[in-house]
């Protein structure tokens, strides 16, 4: 099986009803399966995922295990060859599946891939880049963890912010909005780290590609839609818990020890390259 799309869902039905027809759509010339995790949902999304989805995995968690834990639980039964990560708050182009598996089968060195992100109203969204939104660069700068993100440099006029929208480069991180992961990289590297129940798996996840070797690669040709729905409103207790707590765990994961990221063929003492596709 070329591809194993998984979405994990909690109280989206009307936008899960959207992202999986678009997703079906993308997919009706690939040999796929789609995996559909309910993670606790109260609004009616299991038997509208039953109702209009019948040919979809669909798995219920008893209880509400978060992003993570719920995106391991569908990685462990996916058979796809690569694995796709979709919000269920996202629309997907129909040629985007067309055009991102070719991609990752001639680029044998990526481990993972993301497309341009665009909000309802079109404006692109520049984490679509850079992975990570302006938070989680501050904190980045802060903590010095920004030396193991060459690619993001996290300044005015750093590599990331010279980067055309339409201009295809490795970059260090991968948002979760629509992740595109090679099984066998994910095999080595293991899975979602499920201490960021929320937030920031995405960064972790790439991060650790990186580490083992392999290249994250953003792919503009194509798009998805981001409908931007906040899991948590900003602000409140649970956000701030969840958001910052994800920092907190990374920092304390990778600060305290120098990450050694393996690039084959080059001493250490030299900057990553960039492939970049005009």
């Amino acid at each position: 099986m070329k591809l194993s799309v998984i979405v994990t869902n909690y109280n989206t039905c009307t936008l899960l009803k959207q992202a999986l027809i678009t997703l079906e759509n993308a997919c009706n010339t690939i040999n796929y399966e789609l995996i559909v995790v309910d993670d606790a949902s109260t609004d009616g999304s299991v038997q509208m995922i039953q109702d209009e989805f019948p040919e979809a995995n669909l798995i219920c968690n008893d209880k509400h295990l978060g992003i993570s834990k719920s995106h391991n639980i569908a990685i462990e039964s996916a058979k796809g060859e690569y694995i796709l990560l979709v919000g269920a708050d996202t629309i997907t182009s129909k040629n985007t599946i067309s055009k991102i598996l070719p991609f990752m089968d001639e680029h044998e060195d990526a481990g993972a891939l993301g497309v341009r992100i665009l909000t309802s109203r079109g404006r692109f969204l520049r984490y679509s880049k850079v992975g990570f939104n302006r938070a989680w660069a501050s904190f980045l700068k802060l903590t010095g963890l920004e030396k193991y993100f060459p690619k993001s440099r996290l300044y005015k006029s750093n590599y990331a912010n010279r980067i055309g929208e339409f201009e295809t480069a490795e970059v260090d991180a991968i948002n979760g909005s629509f992740m595109l992961l090679r099984k066998s990289v994910l095999n080595e590297v293991g899975a979602l780290d499920e201490r960021f129940t929320m937030y920031g798996y995405d960064i972790d996840l790439s991060f650790r590609i990186r580490l083992a070797g392999y290249k994250n690669y953003y792919f503009p040709k194509t798009y998805i839609i981001k409908l931007n729905r906040q899991l948590l409103p900003k602000f409140s207790l649970s956000y701030i818990r969840h958001f910052y707590g994800a920092m907190i765990i990374f920092a304390a994961k990778y600060l305290f020890h120098i990450p050694e990221i393996k690039i084959p063929g080059m001493p250490k003492i030299f900057a990553p390259t960039y492939e970049v596709e005009r």
